[in-house]
């Protein structure tokens, strides 16, 4: 690792949650334009999100990303990524992401760590991989009321 990958890895991303935010303040899919993203996806970019997750696969290039943000605005309410920790920096970052978000179908409220490793390359983010602690606590909030008290 050099110390340019570093600090492109970490420019790169900073951005990316940055224009992502103003993405989703917008509107989100069928609202806002992709253009405020796809600055920082390299045209072949590759997401691989759990299968188990009601959004899960693996979404190809920007029409796929496109898609995949259409799919969470289906599933989720609201997905705030309260808090980033870069715990790697290089052509491939680690980064832990606190998330709070809320289940469209349901109404629950969730709070839930993702570790994400990222791959920037030329200065775009050309692979994504997201490791969510627990699939099935997801899934569940997003398809089944929350339990009667």
């Amino acid at each position: 690792m050099t110390m340019s990958s570093a600090t492109d890895s970490v420019t790169v991303l900073t951005g990316m949650y940055a224009a992502e935010a103003e993405y989703l303040a917008a509107g989100g899919p069928g609202e806002a334009s992709f253009g405020l993203l796809a600055p920082f996806l390299a045209p072949d970019v590759t997401l691989h999100q759990a299968a188990a997750l009601p959004y899960g696969g693996t979404w190809r290039g920007h029409d796929g990303m496109t898609e995949f943000f259409l799919r969470m605005a289906q599933v989720w309410e609201s997905f705030d990524m309260v808090e980033q920790e870069f715990l790697a920096t290089g052509e491939t970052a680690v980064v832990l992401i606190q998330v709070r978000a809320r289940a469209r179908a349901t109404g629950r409220e969730l709070g839930f760590p993702i570790l994400r490793t990222v791959t920037v390359q030329d200065g775009r983010i050309t692979e994504v991989r997201p490791f969510c602690w627990d699939t099935g606590a997801v899934a569940d909030a997003c398809t089944s009321p929350a339990p009667a008290r």
